[in-house]
Parts: structure tokens; C-alpha cells; sequence
């Protein structure tokens, strides 16, 4: 009887690793969804868990297909020292990345190494209102330092910076093309982050400050269009907000609470 048992317990120690050593991609995506609150899935998931790839998108519909944000595929190899509590993931697209990113840490801490990543803004429209009216184009990189992950509870803390360059941003409601240059810088402590938006160059006037808390943004700035460019910038400038007479100048209020 005790030799029947070992070989029952070595049976499914057996099917275990092999259910374990075979699970789909598409479970990167379940892990994706809840970290992001259901703002971001995996499109195309192809491979296991533990080697695989898919392109990153934003949740769709129940019935709607995943438009992918970013170019490329993302592949990733994931330790199965996971199981075990130790978190190594490296992540690679040369489409995208200007090299592999690697995440280390436990089931409640990570560290990720600094790397920068390009976000064609056309796709920024896939994630609706009002991104799909104003239908955005140009260049946008995004850029960090090395990152600190926590747990806390249901919530994660961040420590580190970011900073997002825009570049020639242009606007299918705007015939000026392009728009302007601008830079966004986000100082994350915690779970929230003081932002600041400036304006590089370019004839739309975009310039601000504030903070992103528990999800939620906190901001206050300005657009306004160059004198000469104002009429042509009228009906963008409209759409942003409200106008607002400052220092003798029309300006629009960019507001959100």
C-alpha cells in the first residue's frame, strides 16, 4: 500500500510540473489586466508563461480585438523561480525597446532596470475619448531611470523617474503640422507622482504642473496658440478646454480634478 501511494504522489508531482511547465500565454495576460486595473492586456499571446510573446494593447470589449500601443512584439522569459517567491523576468522588443528590460525581485517587491521605450501617438487613439477625436500623430519616448516596485496591500508603490519626450505632435483637427515639441517629467514617490509639462518648441502653447494620486490626475495649465497661429489653432484650442482671460492674454484652462 505505501509503495502504491509514492507512485500515486509521484504521479502527480509529475502532472503537476508538466501543467505548470505548459501553461498559456494568456495567463500573462490575466496577470497584465490585474496590474493595470483592466487599462492594458496582451494581444496575440503565443508560448508558455514562462517564454513567450504578444503585443501590448488596451483592454478591449468583450467582442472587440486588441489594438496594439505599441509597435512590435514584447517576448519575455520568466524564471520558474517564481514558484519559489523570486521574480526574474526579462522582456525584449527591438521595435520598441532600446534594450531588454530585466525585472527582479519577490512576489512583493521589483526592481526595473532603466530603459526607454517608443509610443507612436497614432496609436493613442485606441484608447478613446477624446484621444479618438483629437487622432494624435507624431513621436513620443518615454524614458526612466532604474524603478522601485512594492506591494501594499492591493496597491503598488513606485519610486523613481519618468520622463515622456513628444515630438513633432500634430492633430487631424489642426491644419498646422506639426503642433509642437514638448517634455513631461514624473517624479513618483509612493503612489503618487508630481508631474510638469512643458513646451520644447512649436506654435501650440501647452504648459502645466500637478500630480497623479491613487490613479487619479491633479493638474492645472495652460494651452494657448502663438499670435500669429491663432485662428488657424482655434477650433484644437476649443476642444481643450475653457478659455480664460490671463495677464491680458486669451488662454485655455487645462483643468482636472
Amino acid at each position: 500500500m505505501a509503495r502504491i501511494l509514492l507512485w500515486l504522489l509521484a504521479g502527480c508531482v509529475s502532472i503537476a510540473f508538466t501543467v505548470l511547465a505548459y501553461l498559456p500565454a494568456s495567463w500573462m495576460a490575466v496577470l497584465l489586466e490585474a496590474q493595470t486595473a483592466g487599462r492594458l492586456t496582451l494581444g496575440d499571446a503565443q508560448g508558455t508563461l514562462w517564454h513567450g510573446s504578444a503585443s501590448i494593447g488596451g483592454a478591449p470589449g468583450a467582442r472587440d480585438p486588441v489594438t496594439p500601443l505599441l509597435p512590435g512584439r514584447f517576448s519575455w522569459r520568466l524564471s520558474p523561480l517564481l514558484l519559489l517567491g523570486q521574480v526574474r523576468l526579462q522582456l525584449e522588443n527591438a521595435a520598441a525597446l532600446t534594450q531588454p528590460v530585466s525585472v527582479e525581485g519577490s512576489w512583493s517587491q521589483w526592481q526595473v532596470s532603466a530603459a526607454e521605450v517608443t509610443l507612436p501617438a497614432e496609436r493613442l487613439a485606441g484608447l478613446g475619448a477624446p484621444l479618438n477625436t483629437i487622432a494624435p500623430s507624431g513621436r513620443m519616448r518615454l524614458s526612466w531611470s532604474a524603478l522601485h516596485l512594492a506591494r501594499q496591500g492591493q496597491k503598488i508603490d513606485l519610486q523613481g523617474k519618468l520622463q515622456l519626450n513628444i515630438e513633432d505632435i500634430a492633430s487631424r483637427l489642426s491644419p498646422i503640422k506639426p503642433l509642437g515639441a514638448y517634455l513631461v517629467t514624473m517624479d513618483w514617490r509612493g503612489q503618487s507622482a508630481q508631474l510638469v509639462l512643458k513646451t520644447v518648441k512649436g506654435p501650440l502653447l501647452l504648459n502645466g504642473g500637478g500630480a497623479l494620486e491613487n490613479g487619479r490626475l491633479h493638474f492645472s495649465g495652460t494651452a494657448e496658440a502663438a499670435a500669429v497661429d491663432q485662428e488657424k489653432l482655434a477650433n484644437l484650442l476649443n476642444l481643450l478646454g475653457q478659455r480664460r482671460r490671463v495677464a491680458g492674454r486669451d488662454v485655455i484652462a487645462l483643468e482636472f480634478r
